[in-house]
């Protein structure tokens, strides 16, 4: 597939009719560059793959101190999203390069954890990771996800408003909620062309 094809907003699924088993968006996706990668459930065995992920963010890229910087805290902090929360990751033939959450599983306003490898930020994956991250949530019946961002991530802030966060609180750093109702819901699911057998 060409970039041409491809286009910047994901996967070229022209070719693709689907089912009824396909999930509720397209797991495949092509970014910026004509790179291809696939969002997938995260596993306890990635927990490895993951804290060496993390590993590589600077403390430029850091959050509220997220990912921690010490090793040990840092895989602990890993092991306890994939055991509380909902995990997607963005996967490449040799490595993980995203990571979203919703957190705790439960609540009907979960707070979104979400992470792209530095050298891989401006090519669409931490959009695309986002609306696979709610569409999931979505499917799940929450009510909302809510996240924080640094007041000085512009970049962030622009990528959360565009798929429809709303701005709640910014105080110290910037308090975001996406109401997941029927409209904001829709626009997330993204599955392939046609959902019916190629006639």
């Amino acid at each position: 597939m060409s970039e041409s094809s491809a286009g910047y907003d994901g996967w070229d699924s022209s070719q693709c009719w689907g089912t009824e088993y396909c999930q509720s968006r397209c797991p495949q996706f092509v970014d910026k560059e004509g790179a291809s990668w696939r969002f997938r459930s995260a596993r306890e065995k990635d927990a490895d793959r993951l804290a060496e992920m993390y590993a590589d963010i600077s403390a430029a890229d850091r959050a509220q101190g997220l990912p921690p910087v010490v090793d040990h805290k840092r895989r602990s902090w890993v092991e306890m999203l994939l055991e509380e929360g909902h995990n997607i990751v963005a996967e490449g033939p040799d490595r993980l390069v995203g990571h979203g959450v919703y957190t705790p599983v439960e609540a009907d306003q979960p707070e979104l954890v979400l992470f792209v490898h530095p050298e891989f930020h401006d090519r669409g994956i931490g959009t695309e990771l986002c609306k696979q991250i709610a569409a999931a949530a979505a499917n799940a019946g929450r009510e909302a996800l809510e996240l924080h961002v640094e007041r000085g991530n512009r970049a962030a802030i622009s990528v959360y408003r565009r798929i429809g966060f709303e701005v709640v609180d910014d105080d110290h750093s910037i308090e975001m909620v996406l109401p997941l109702d029927d409209t904001v819901a829709a626009s997330v699911r993204a599955p392939p062309a046609e959902q019916s057998p190629k006639a």
